[in-house]
C-alpha cells in the first residue's frame, strides 16, 4: 500500500527495535511484537500534492486490515502537546480498565473526523514460560539463575568478548544459530551444563505457551489506560473533544473507577491560565507598559489614550480569525495577541507625544491634532506596512528559492505554503490583522479620545465634588461654592 503512495523517498521497516526512528524521528523501547514503518517524503517544493492528503489516503485504504493494530501518524512538530483527544481511565484493576477502554471506543468510534483512535491497553503478548521444578533444580544442584542464564544465551545470545579493527570495535556474541532457535521443540532440547554434566532443561522443568502483560502504566501511582484519538485533516481538534464528552456524558463508570480528559486540552487550559489569566503575560504585558507610558509621559490621561490602541488591535486579531477562517489556537495566537500589545502602542506614542508637542509650542488642541495626523501619517503607515509584508513570508510559507530562480527552474523556484507555516499562521495572522485595524484605527479614534479626554475628566471632577458636598457638607449648612 506504501508503495503506491507518490512523493516517497525512501521507507525504512524496523520490527521489534529499540533504537531511534529511521529519519531523525525519537525512538523508544518497543516489544518484539510491534514494529514501524518509517516513510520519508521529498523536499515540499517537489510534492505533488500535501503530505497530510497522502497520509490521509494511506489511512482509507487500509480501512480494512486485519491481523494487527495500525496507528498511521505523522512526525511531531512544535512543542510536544497530546493528541486532541486524549482519555485517562484510572482505577485498580486493569482488566477492568481495559474493558472501560474499549466500551468507551465503541461509543466514540463513529464520530466524524475522529481517527487514529487507540490505546495503551496491552491484552498480553505471547511468550513461553520455562517453569523449574525447585525441588528437582536443588537436587540437581542448579539455580534458577543458571537456567535463566542459559536460556537467554542460547536465545538472545550474550556478548563475550569485542573484535577491534583499527578504531572500529565489534561485539561477539554467543548465541544458537538460527535454525537452532525457531520453536519450542528447541528449548525443549536444550541442557543445562553444571559440573561437567549436561543435564536436559525437560528433567526439571515445564515449558508451556502463555501470555504476559507487556507494561502497565501509572499516573500519580494510579493504574491507568489511555484513549488517544486524532483529528483528520481540516477537523477541528476542539470541537471534536466537545463531541466525544457529549457522547460519554451518560457513560457509565464502574464505582473507583475515574475518567478525565487529558491531552491537548489540558495543554490548552494551562496555555490559558499563563497567558490570559489576572496574573498572566497578558496582563502583565500591559501593566508593564502602562509604567513605561506614565512614567515617559509624567500624565495618567495620556497613556490610557495610547493603551485604547490595544482593544482596537482585538477587535482586528478577531475579524482577521474570520475572515481567514484560522481556528484561535491558545498557544500561538495567544502569543500573537501578546506581542501585538507591545507594537500597536507604537503608532498612538507617536500621534500624542507629537500633539503634547505641538500644544506646549502655543498651539490650540484641535489644531495641534490636526497637525499630528497631517504630519505623523506617513510614520505611521510605514511601520505598520513593514511589519506586515515582513510577517507575511511567515504566515502564508510563500518563499523564494533564488538559487533556482536564477538557474531558470521557475517551477520550483516560488514555494507557497510551507509546512511551517501551518505552525506559524495562526501567530501572524493574528498580528497583521490586529496591526492593521488598529493602525487604521489609530489614526481616528485616538486623536478623539484625546480631544474628549479632558471634557470628560472635567465632568467626573465635578460629579465627584457633588457626591462629596452631599456626602461631607451638606449637612453641616455649608453653602455650594460657585466651583462646585
Amino acid at each position: 500500500r506504501i508503495d503506491e503512495l507518490p512523493d516517497l523517498k525512501a521507507v525504512v521497516t524496523e520490527v521489534g527495535t529499540a533504537g531511534p526512528g529511521a529519519f531523525g524521528e525519537p525512538g523508544g523501547s518497543g516489544p518484539a511484537n510491534q514494529s514501524r514503518v518509517s516513510m520519508e517524503f521529498v523536499k515540499r517544493e517537489y510534492r505533488d500534492q500535501s503530505s497530510r492528503l497522502t497520509l490521509t489516503q494511506l489511512r482509507e485504504s487500509l480501512t480494512a486490515f486485519t491481523g494487527a493494530k495500525l496507528t498511521i501518524d505523522k512526525m511531531e512538530e512544535g512543542p510536544p502537546t497530546g493528541a486532541p483527544v486524549t482519555i485517562e481511565v484510572s482505577g485498580d484493576d486493569f482488566d477492568v480498565l481495559g474493558g472501560i477502554a474499549g466500551r468507551i471506543q465503541d461509543v466514540i468510534r463513529d464520530i466524524p473526523g475522529l481517527v487514529d483512535l487507540d490505546d495503551n491497553y496491552d491484552e498480553g503478548r505471547p511468550e513461553i514460560r520455562v517453569r523449574p521444578n525447585l525441588d528437582k533444580a536443588a537436587r540437581l544442584g542448579l539455580r534458577t539463575y543458571d537456567v535463566a542464564s542459559t536460556i537467554r544465551t542460547a536465545i538472545h545470545g550474550e556478548e563475550v568478548s569485542k573484535y577491534r579493527v583499527g578504531e572500529d570495535e565489534y561485539d561477539i556474541v554467543v548465541r544458537f544459530a538460527q535454525p537452532s532457535r525457531q520453536s519450542v521443540e528447541d528449548i525443549e532440547e536444550l541442557t543445562v551444563f553444571y559440573e561437567g554434566e549436561s543435564i536436559p532443561l525437560t528433567a526439571f522443568a515445564d515449558i508451556s505457551y502463555s501470555t504476559g502483560v507487556a507494561t502497565i502504566h501509572r499516573i500519580d501511582a494510579k493504574r491507568v489506560v489511555t484513549i488517544t484519538a486524532d483529528a483528520a485533516e481540516g477537523v477541528n481538534g476542539v470541537a471534536l473533544l466537545q463531541e466525544v464528552q457529549r457522547r460519554l456524558a451518560e457513560f457509565a463508570i464502574p464505582p473507583g473507577y475515574q475518567v478525565d480528559y487529558t491531552g491537548e486540552s489540558e495543554d490548552q487550559e494551562e496555555a490559558m491560565e499563563f497567558l490570559f489569566s489576572p496574573s498572566g503575560a497578558f496582563v502583565t504585558a500591559l501593566l508593564l507598559i502602562l509604567i513605561v507610558l506614565i512614567t515617559q509621559f509624567n500624565s495618567v490621561t495620556n497613556p490610557f489614550v495610547i493603551m485604547s490602541s490595544v482593544v482596537l488591535s482585538l477587535m482586528g486579531v478577531f475579524l482577521g480569525l474570520m475572515i481567514t477562517r484560522t481556528p484561535f489556537g491558545i498557544i500561538m495566537t495567544g502569543v500573537g495577541v501578546i506581542s501585538l500589545a507591545g507594537i500597536v502602542v507604537n503608532n498612538a506614542i507617536v500621534l500624542v507625544h507629537y500633539i503634547n508637542l505641538l500644544r506646549q509650542d502655543g498651539m490650540e488642541k484641535f489644531e495641534a491634532i490636526l497637525e499630528a495626523g497631517r504630519t505623523r501619517f506617513r510614520p505611521v503607515i510605514l511601520t505598520a506596512v513593514t511589519t506586515i509584508l515582513g510577517l507575511v513570508p511567515l504566515t502564508t510559507g510563500f518563499s523564494v528559492d533564488f538559487g533556482r530562480l536564477f538557474a531558470g527552474d521557475f517551477r520550483y523556484a516560488l514555494v507557497i505554503g510551507g509546512e511551517s507555516s501551518q505552525w506559524w499562521g495562526p501567530m501572524g495572522v493574528a498580528v497583521i490583522w490586529g496591526l492593521a485595524v488598529a493602525t487604521f484605527l489609530t489614526l481616528v479614534v485616538v486623536p478623539v479620545m484625546y480631544s474628549t479626554i479632558d471634557p470628560v475628566l472635567r465632568s467626573f471632577g465635578a460629579m465627584f465634588r457633588l457626591v462629596r458636598w452631599f456626602l461631607f457638607d451638606s449637612w453641616r449648612g455649608r453653602p455650594r461654592t460657585s466651583e462646585s
